[in-house]
């Protein structure tokens, strides 16, 4: 590193797993160790007086006011900015500033700030390598800048606001960088190696913090994409009778599952159900963009098969790496047949009244995104009687750790029978035992109404 910058690496702390997997047992609750338990106990009972070293009692009040068990009580923002003004309290530092790591754009983008708002405001991104910020990324160690020049940081917010000098260490989460704490002064100052302890030790918590505020982000952007998508109201369709369920099987309650019904200008009705791998906001994304591409392509095919070919295309080149299975069904004006396709889904169950109710016989081609086929997708043409019921569904519903899926299939057909679609997701999903599925579940549920 150039030594004319007048910056140093304080690299006795980039070692950050030595800070790690220790307690001080007079810090409070320590969700994060202390800094004094590095030293021996007597040598921490002691008072110091020798000029320029910090009390004993002093680095513990430091170390528990950013370790209080208070603080977890807090919402994740709320946490990150009383930290930021503990922590500017703290170290007499004028300003105090939390960027995160957009891991995508391999940029900080600042979050929370003491004396630095406009930061934020501004949505102020830092290249990681560039900068102030993004040097203390690069080399994963806290960072001195005792003398703040224009060519020493990128953010001119920190020149405009005065700053002279800054400190700034890097927030880790299992082991990986995901942001950078800093902290500056309006007048030059030598920060010492209690300072560079007690910063590092609040980074720490705000790197839990952080996680908990992006996937709290992350959530409700996909939440918000899935209601956008999925639709809130069924359509009324003359000679049909529809309902459908969504159920979250996980903590983040997002995932790629879909289902869908629509008109076409021809008088016949879609309908379609599908399932994207993975969870949260990236399945949802893609999910949204295939619901959008199938649609686009019913209305310039009228077979299924040629619509999930085509779709098929758009995933392979645009979504590649995302496998998606989808079944698409096209059901007449006149409400008495039904042509469908599979890409890797579930066969539907088809209740007949006087019949048993069991899985529709129709091939099941490979999924959206998987491989060039070697033949055209297939469609399959079948009956749909007066008072006929077929339901839709995604693997969640049937699929268990501890089972083949034919088990979970044939439970399923048991429960289904012609009658209420409403009625019928009702007792579907409080009779198959997924109060608490491993994973997403749709349902959707379409009878031909006999009183139409």
């Amino acid at each position: 590193m150039d030594a004319s910058l007048e910056e140093s690496c304080i690299s006795g702390h980039s070692a950050h797993g030595a800070q790690r997997g220790r307690r001080d047992p007079g810090a409070g609750d320590l969700g994060t160790p202390g800094i004094a338990s590095r030293a021996p106990a007597q040598a921490r009972l002691s008072l110091v007086s020798a000029p320029g070293v910090m009390r004993d009692d002093e680095r513990l009040r430091r170390v528990k006011a950013v370790t209080d068990a208070t603080l977890s009580r807090l919402d994740a923002s709320d946490l990150l900015d009383e930290l930021l003004e503990r922590v500017r309290d703290l170290l007499g530092a004028d300003t105090a500033a939390i960027l995160m790591l957009d891991p995508h754009a391999r940029q900080l983008v600042a979050t929370a700030a003491k004396g630095l708002e406009d930061e934020v405001r501004h949505g102020v991104r830092i290249p990681v390598g560039g900068g102030f910020a993004g040097r203390v990324a690069a080399t994963r160690q806290p960072v001195i800048l005792s003398d703040v020049t224009p060519d020493k940081v990128l953010n001119p917010i920190l020149l405009e606001r005065g700053i002279r000098s800054l400190l700034g260490v890097p927030i880790f989460a299992a082991g990986e960088v995901i942001g950078v704490l800093h902290v500056g002064t309006l007048t030059p100052r030598q920060f010492a190696s209690d300072d560079v302890e007690l910063l590092q030790l609040a980074a720490d918590r705000a790197g839990t913090a952080g996680q908990i505020r992006a996937r709290k982000l992350e959530q409700s952007a996909a939440l918000a994409l899935q209601r956008s998508l999925l639709p809130a109201q069924l359509p009324e369709l003359p000679g049909l009778a529809t309902a459908a369920r969504y159920v979250p099987g996980h903590e983040f309650g997002i995932g790629g599952d879909w289902y869908d019904v629509f008109t076409l200008p021809s008088g016949w009705t879609g309908v379609v159900i599908g399932d994207v791998s993975g969870h949260g906001l990236a399945s949802a994304v893609v999910m949204g963009r295939v619901r959008s591409a199938l649609r686009a392509y019913a209305l310039v095919a009228d077979d299924p098969g040629q619509v999930l070919s085509m779709l098929d295309r758009k995933v392979r080149h645009f979504e590649a790496g995302n496998l998606t299975t989808a079944l698409y069904a096209m059901i007449s004006p006149d409400r008495t047949a039904v042509h469908l396709s599979s890409a890797g889904h579930l066969s539907p169950l088809l209740a007949v009244p006087g019949r048993d109710t069991a899985p529709v016989e129709a091939p099941v081609d490979a999924p959206l995104g998987a491989g060039r086929l070697d033949g055209p997708r297939r469609t399959t043409v079948l009956g749909f009687p007066e008072g006929a019921l077929l339901l839709l569904y995604t693997d969640g519903l049937v699929e268990r750790r501890d089972q083949v899926i034919d088990v979970g299939i044939k439970a399923l057909a048991e429960v289904v029978e012609p009658g209420d679609p409403d009625a019928l997701c009702g007792r579907i999903i409080g009779g198959i035992g997924i109060e608490r599925p491993i994973d997403d579940v749709a349902i959707l549920a379409i009878s031909r109404d006999h009183r139409s």
